[in-house]
Order: structure tokens, then C-alpha cells, then sequence
């Protein structure tokens, strides 16, 4: 089990809930069927979505690079939750992680969107029946993303499903969500230990979003 970095940070706060804080840290490192990225990428996106930009990011983003997530890895993950958490609140992000020493970007290459496949494409269709010009919108924020470096397709539906069951939008987006994530390797076995990792930043939201996977 690893040592969470801050721990000491909480106890000088508050004992007993650093305690309870600590055990629910363990809980989350301690989930068999994610990899160490992949927690770390739980964290630094629930950040993003409540948003607490300063000691939890401060912790969670020590514990990333302690545990293989290079500096590119998290730029590109802030990169990817841009529309899905809102543009502004990234913004901030990136200003905390420099202030918090991140490495300045390696990847400055421009952005060549990659058309649409699969799921993805599908979502972008039926939306066209609501709104076309939501959907163009949506399908160029898509294809911005989803075929880019430093992250796999799996890792980013996983901090996509984050996003969903923090802002509760249980419906398509969390069906597509988990879609593509089974179609990067996700087992039923990773998708419940994605939400019971979620339960340390909000059980009644891991809760709902339980049922609506039906796990």
C-alpha cells in the first residue's frame, strides 16, 4: 500500500479525520482492477470537478508522479477534460500546477483532429437529431481529443465516467462513457472498483451511478 502524500498535512488539521481520510486514500490505492495511473487519474479529475484546486490537488498530484505519471501524462489529461468539466475551471487547474512546479509542456505540436468512429461517431449522430449545431461543436471537441498522445483510449473514458458521476449526467454520456472504456479492455470488475474508488469524493454520487450502470 503506498504512502499518501500529505498525510501528515491532515493530521495538523484535524486527527480523526485524517484518519478516516487516510483509510478512504487506501481504500482507492488499494483497488486491484485499475492501475496506478489510472487512480492517480481519478484523483487529479475529481479535483477538477468539485473543484479543489489546493491541498487535495497539491496531494493527489504528488502522488501521480510517485506512481508513473509523467508530467506530459497530466497536461494531457487536463487537456482532454477541458469540455467535459468546463473550460475556465482548467484555466485555474493549469495555473495551480505550475505554481505547484509541473514541468512546462513538452507537446506543443498543433492539434489535427481525427475523424470520428465507433461510439463516438454514433453519439454525434443522434445528437444532430436534437441540435445540429450542438453537435458540430461536440464532434469537433472530439475529435480534438480522443486519438491523441500520452494517454490511452481507456484512460480517458475512465476520467470521463469520473466526470459523469461527479456532475451526475447518468444518462448517454455515462453509457458512452462506459462503452468506450469496455471497448479499451474495461471489465465489469473495473468499472465497479472505478466507483467505489469515486465513494472517498461522494458516496450517494458513486451510488446512483451504480444503479444506473446496473453493477
Amino acid at each position: 500500500m503506498p504512502q499518501l502524500s500529505g498525510a501528515e498535512a491532515l493530521v495538523a488539521l484535524d486527527p480523526v479525520f485524517a484518519q478516516c481520510a487516510v483509510g478512504a486514500g487506501h481504500n482507492l490505492w488499494g483497488l486491484p482492477h485499475l492501475t496506478m495511473r489510472e487512480k492517480a487519474f481519478i484523483c487529479l479529475t475529481a479535483d477538477l470537478c468539485h473543484p479543489h484546486l489546493g491541498l487535495p490537488l497539491a496531494m493527489h498530484l504528488q502522488m501521480a508522479q510517485d506512481h508513473g505519471a509523467g508530467s506530459e501524462a497530466i497536461r494531457e489529461l487536463y487537456r482532454h477534460l477541458a469540455p467535459y468539466v468546463g473550460y475556465p475551471i482548467v484555466v485555474t487547474a493549469f495555473q495551480r500546477l505550475t505554481e505547484l512546479g509541473l514541468p512546462e509542456a513538452q507537446d506543443d505540436k498543433p492539434v489535427e483532429p481525427t475523424p470520428l468512429a465507433g461510439p463516438l461517431a454514433r453519439a454525434v449522430h443522434a445528437l444532430e437529431d436534437l441540435d445540429p449545431g450542438l453537435a458540430a461543436f461536440t464532434e469537433d471537441q472530439l475529435a480534438q481529443r480522443w486519438a491523441r498522445p500520452h494517454l490511452s483510449v481507456r484512460e480517458r473514458a475512465i476520467a470521463c465516467l469520473v466526470a459523469d458521476v461527479f456532475h451526475q449526467t447518468l444518462g448517454e454520456s455515462l453509457r458512452l462513457h462506459a462503452e468506450l472504456a469496455r471497448s479499451a479492455g474495461a471489465t465489469e470488475d473495473t468499472l465497479r472498483d472505478l466507483l467505489r474508488g469515486i465513494g472517498e469524493f461522494g458516496l450517494p454520487r458513486a451510488w446512483a451511478a451504480a444503479r444506473a450502470l446496473n453493477l
